[in-house]
């Protein structure tokens, strides 16, 4: 027996109702933006709303001046000629040896403002670097960015300034500050602006799912509401036959 559907409850009395236009398609869904993607699970600056729009490019724009400012203050903090230091500088390529050096002077807060504000200069990096450059996200990528930028400058104080000399550790503090820096805010300010990075091992770890020929996966059908529609089932939760059809008979031939 066929249930025929009603305009109150979508099936006669005796039957389950069902909410919606009669159709098996409900009326109430869960949150989302109409193709499966639940909103909820969007940044808020990552959302398409002019809201959204308007405070990213707020964030990126100041992050971006406090990025200019920061190189300011490192070129006035490494590439100012010193003079007076020139007989007490000179040119480690050890690793740890300037370290060691700190960590033996006897007054400890010379200690703390050697290794503490090399440290200090690269916490900015961890920090403004996943927010600007969306490819420099990752703890590799950050420390490599940083890694490279005080090498360069580094090279600048032994070779062009005055009072100054290369230092591979003053390289490996400031690498240290920016990996912390990256830990504490940079990897959630940048997930916050910017979708996440797809690695290389997802292909392994993730579950595969039904694609197109060019790569994209297949829609589902979907309610109004984004949810997928559910089977049509029988009484006891089988799917419906479908109609069947017997084979065309020859016809008869008359009789004489």
């Amino acid at each position: 027996m066929t249930a025929e559907p009603t305009q109150e409850h979508g099936y006669e009395k005796g039957l389950e109702p069902v909410d919606g236009d009669g159709h098996g398609r409900g009326k109430s869904a869960a949150p989302g933006d109409g193709h499966g993607h639940d909103k909820s699970a969007v940044p808020p600056l990552q959302r398409g709303t002019r809201t959204a729009l308007f405070a990213r490019g707020l964030v990126l724009l100041v992050s971006f001046v406090c990025m200019v400012g920061f190189a300011v203050l490192l070129a006035r903090a490494t590439l100012v000629p010193s003079p007076g230091s020139t007989d007490l500088t000179h040119t480690n390529l050890r690793p740890g040896d300037s370290i060691s050096a700190y960590l033996d002077q006897p007054d400890f807060k010379d200690t703390i403002k050697q290794i503490g504000g090399n440290v200090l200069l690269g916490v900015p990096f961890g920090v403004l670097l996943p927010m600007l450059m969306p490819r420099a996200r990752g703890l590799v990528r950050v420390a490599a960015v940083t890694a490279l930028v005080m090498l360069m400058v580094e090279s600048a104080q032994g070779v062009l300034v005055t009072g100054r000399a290369f230092d591979i550790d003053d390289v490996l503090l400031n690498t240290a500050g920016a990996l912390i820096g990256y830990l504490l805010a940079g990897r959630r300010l940048g997930r916050a602006l910017h979708p996440r990075r797809h690695h290389w091992w997802h292909r392994w770890t993730r579950r595969p799912e039904a694609a197109r020929p060019g790569g994209t996966p297949l829609p589902e059908p979907a309610r109004p509401g984004g949810t997928p529609l559910p089977e049509p089932a029988g009484t006891g939760g089988t799917p419906l036959p479908g109609p069947v059809v017997s084979p065309a008979r020859p016809p008869v031939p008359p009789r004489p």
